[in-house]
Formats: C-alpha cells, sequence, structure tokens
C-alpha cells in the first residue's frame, strides 16, 4: 500500500468511525472495531 493510498485510508476509516460512533454511541461495538482499525493504520502509518 503507498503511503498515499494508506493516508486516504486512515480518513475514510476516521470518518466511517466518527459517524458511527454519532449514529450508534461512542461505545458501540462497531465505533469500537473502527477505532481499533484506525489505530492500526496510524502505527502503520508512523512506522513507514
Amino acid at each position: 500500500m503507498s503511503k498515499k493510498d494508506l493516508m486516504n485510508r486512515i480518513e475514510v476509516v476516521r470518518e466511517q468511525m466518527i459517524s458511527t460512533g454519532m449514529s450508534k454511541g461512542f461505545t458501540s461495538p462497531e465505533t469500537i472495531r473502527l477505532s481499533h482499525m484506525l489505530d492500526r493504520l496510524i502505527i502503520l502509518k508512523m512506522s513507514s
């Protein structure tokens, strides 16, 4: 995955997490799953 692709993916997941949090609650399992996915993507970006 290119750096640009990774940054785009981070932005998409971030927007999904915020939207899900607003509609289903910030402690919903789906919001937490997206938060963990975002964490992993950010760590990947930081290590590249």
